[in-house]
């Protein structure tokens, strides 16, 4: 019995000096996180009310107060979309978790080994890619630990997508207050940066060193924000990982309407309240026929290039790039006389001079062309514009070329240097991808995690036992090589792109 008690003693003194870190106060109330080594972690923050019933196609609203703490150790809802599965050269370690996925979304995730408030420690705020129609922070490769262990507090956000995030119609334009509709996804992150701003200081952050960062529909919503009135003053540096807004083509505000009242009498919802009422699900199956940002003239007043060419813009440091074969292709491939054919009765008396710089001599040729256009119109000419607008505005601006072909097996061995292929070196993640990882690529996650760090820390990412990253400019055009040898070049493809450019800005 005496033995039984000293167990259970011992047992009561275990649970009891078992805790995780200190409650935070942040707007709401109270929250508790968890601990892995000297990293705190707070998973499921609400910044703003569920945008639910009649909250749905509103601007994020405050959140409501809880009492008591609130438990922050798991990560909230992904934004409503279809469910994930694995296709082309994504496994599962690039999307979200099957579970849970509901509107009820707009929750964020901070990373921090800050032991006070006063460390003031640069911030990282990371918005997820997947086209405006998929996605959310949950994603594995997008963890912050390995980040926050080299100094910095990591948050990443979620954002409304698809109909949910990017859904005009004149009735929600005429309750706005401010006589526009349909970025509903855009104002979520403005929300969560605004939540930044007040709340990271208890985290150890400092408001003052915000950078954001984002890949693929991630970063063209960097540009949105980079570009947009609304959220001035939120951040003082951005990272865009294949992705902006320079020849895009967004659709203005009555186009969106219009789109929207076609939504609706999909539905055979009578009113806007009628739609509301709609269970997610419905509204999920019936498209929208519309992606992403809108031209609603508040949150983006005029188009991107405008915006930038006018040096509207909000002032930041850049880092940004695009990878070697990320071409994404949206017909199928086509033959070689097929392809030469396309661009002759595209572009006309110009397909002469599209031959030369995406050449079609022979099939194996053509394909590559294919892929190389497609890369260079959905990545490299936006990312290239945006460089070129920064530089000549005399801001800073350092730009990469990933071009590590990332180690697969079966079907994932043939996808190289591809879309987001990136993000897990340059955020030290390679732990939560199940690749056959040489050192070579270890090295190169630790030099690219160190840039990223440097940059974020101090808005350059030269420092200490890393190649020498040049600022790029419009008459040398350097940049770095993000490949299996890390070096400092000319960019190779600043002929073409050029040529693209302004092609497609007619």
């Amino acid at each position: 019995m005496k033995k039984s008690l000293f167990f259970y003693c011992l047992l009561l003194i275990s649970l009891s000096s078992f805790k995780g870190p200190a409650p935070v106060r942040v707007e709401g109330g109270l929250i508790s996180g968890s601990t892995s080594g000297n990293i705190r972690t707070y998973k499921g923050i609400p910044f703003a009310a569920p945008p639910v019933g009649t909250l749905r196609w509103k601007a994020p609203q405050a959140v409501k107060p809880w009492k008591g703490t609130r438990t922050c150790t798991q990560f909230g809802p992904s934004p409503m979309q279809a469910s994930p599965a694995p296709f082309s050269m994504w496994s599962q370690e690039f999307l979200i978790p099957k579970q849970p996925i509901r509107e009820d979304c707009l929750y964020l995730n901070v990373w921090t080994g800050a032991k006070s408030a006063q460390e003031k420690r640069p911030v990282l705020v990371w918005i997820y890619g997947g086209g405006f129609m998929s996605g959310g922070s949950a994603v594995s490769i997008y963890d912050g630990e390995a980040m926050a262990r080299k100094g910095i507090v990591f948050v990443s956000i979620n954002y409304r997508v698809g109909t949910f995030g990017f859904f005009a119609h004149p009735e929600l334009t005429q309750e706005s207050g401010h006589n526009a509709s349909g970025n509903y996804g855009l104002m979520d992150q403005i929300a969560a940066l605004q939540w930044v701003q007040k709340n990271i200081r208890n985290f150890g952050g400092d408001p003052g060193r915000v950078t954001i960062a984002g890949q693929s529909a991630g970063a063209m919503s960097v540009n949105c924000l980079v570009a947009s009135p609304q959220a001035k003053g939120l951040f003082q540096q951005a990272i865009a990982e294949s992705g902006a807004n320079f020849t895009s083509a967004h659709p203005g505000l009555a186009q969106a309407e219009e789109a929207g009242i076609r939504f609706m009498h999909t539905l055979e919802a009578a009113s806007l309240e009628e739609l509301r009422r709609k269970p997610a699900e419905a509204l999920l199956k019936t498209d929208l026929g519309l992606r992403g940002p809108i031209l609603d003239g508040y949150i983006l007043p005029e188009p991107i290039y405008q915006i930038f060419s006018t040096h509207q813009q909000n002032p930041v440091t850049l880092l940004t790039g695009w990878n070697e074969e990320e071409g994404l292709l949206r017909s199928p491939l086509k033959k070689a006389e097929e392809y030469q054919q396309q661009l002759r009765q595209q572009y006309g008396s110009e397909a002469g001079a599209f031959l030369r710089h995406y050449p079609a001599r022979n099939e194996a040729e053509a394909t590559r062309s294919q892929y190389d256009l497609a890369r260079d119109l959905i990545f490299g000419v936006q990312n290239y514009a945006w460089a070129n607008v920064q530089s000549q505005q005399n801001k800073p601006v350092y730009v990469y070329r990933f071009t590590r072909k990332v180690p697969g097996t079966g079907e994932y061995a043939r996808y190289g240097a591809f879309h987001t292929g990136e993000v897990a070196y340059a955020y030290d993640n390679l732990a939560f991808l199940h690749r056959p990882w040489q050192a070579a690529d270890r090295d190169l996650a630790r030099i690219m995690s160190t840039y990223w760090l440097n940059f974020i820390t101090t808005g350059d990412p030269n420092g200490k036992n890393v190649p020498n990253w040049p600022l790029y400019t419009t008459q040398a055009k350097k940049i770095i090589n993000l490949g299996s040898e890390v070096k400092a070049e000319a960019l190779p493809d600043a002929e073409r792109l050029e040529f693209l450019f302004k092609i497609v800005k007619r």
